[in-house]
């Protein structure tokens, strides 16, 4: 069984990533700049937020932090956002949600210019997804996509189980994975809720994207010898024997997975840094967009 280490993967993009930031500097060009809209102050919100700005620290991008107390309105929001789109030196910028109860998400992200979406989730360019054209892809299946890529984990041809039919992750995986590209090809079943027969379904699976937001909900019972596991659940389970009383446990139950498994991503360690690395890259892009 391997490890797929998404923090190792991760830093190699980020090293790759500033080594291009180093070579824009010696030609005299602008860096990258990323920002980011944080509203309200939810602890995970914050860590994730703050681990973006300094992950663009690292590589060398400018980054701006804008946070905004829980009372904001929707229409304040929306005016800063229109803010970003006319600001030339922002290249993308993202809002994190989730978004406090009076302001509507849909309206939020259909107000980011697709140009500068380096989420990948504004309609403009999950459509562009869909019909396999040039654009942002969402950071979390981009993420995945990359980490099969450099693992060379073989799809092609392959039975892929996603786990969640999310807007975020299940449904664009299950779009990326059944395209003609290096890690896709494959035959995709999309399960949720609602699935009748699911243990059938998973132990037919060659690979598995557990995206279903329910704590280790796949079990080693469920799933065939040699299968890959891409877990992208993490959530905080009460742990008496930790020093804060709780650990990260992931949408697989790793100990009785494991044993099967060909590959597989911890958590944490797996999905999530890749999720900022090619949000990082995605910036990258937005920004030889606007060059050109």
């Amino acid at each position: 069984m391997i490890i797929l280490d998404g923090k190792k993967v991760s830093n190699d993009i980020k090293d790759e990533i500033a080594e291009h930031v180093k070579s824009m500097i010696s030609q005299g060009e602008r860096v990258p700049h990323l920002a980011a809209i944080l509203v309200g102050s939810d602890g995970a919100s914050m860590t994730y937020v703050n681990a973006k700005v300094k992950a663009c620290e690292r590589i060398g991008f400018n980054s701006t932090l804008i946070e905004l107390p829980e009372y904001t309105s929707e229409e304040e929001l929306l005016e800063k956002i229109h803010e970003l789109n006319t600001n030339n030196n922002i290249d993308g910028f993202i809002v994190q949600l989730p978004l406090p109860e009076q302001i509507d998400d849909q309206k939020v992200l259909m107000a980011i210019d697709p140009d500068k979406d380096v989420d990948g989730f504004h309609p403009v360019n999950v459509g562009r997804m869909a019909l396999d054209l040039p654009t942002f892809l969402p950071a979390t299946p981009y993420g995945i996509m990359e980490l099969l890529e450099r693992y060379r984990i073989e799809t092609s041809g392959k039975n892929v189980v996603v786990m969640g039919r999310s807007h975020i992750v299940g449904r664009p995986m299950s779009i990326l994975m059944s395209q003609k590209r290096k890690a896709g090809d494959a035959t995709v079943t999309v399960v949720h809720s609602r699935s009748k027969n699911l243990t059938e379904i998973t132990k037919n699976a060659d690979i598995i994207v557990a995206a279903i937001g329910i704590s280790e909900f796949l079990t080693g019972d469920m799933v065939k010898e040699d299968v890959v596991i891409i877990d992208v659940g993490i959530t905080r389970v009460p742990d008496a024997t930790k020093k804060n009383g709780y650990r990260l446990a992931g949408d697989v139950h790793f100990e009785s997975v494991s044993q099967k498994a060909s590959y597989i991503t911890p958590v944490p360690g797996g999905v999530g840094p890749m999720t900022i690395a090619m949000l990082l890259k995605n910036t990258l892009l937005a920004r030889e967009r606007h060059s050109n």
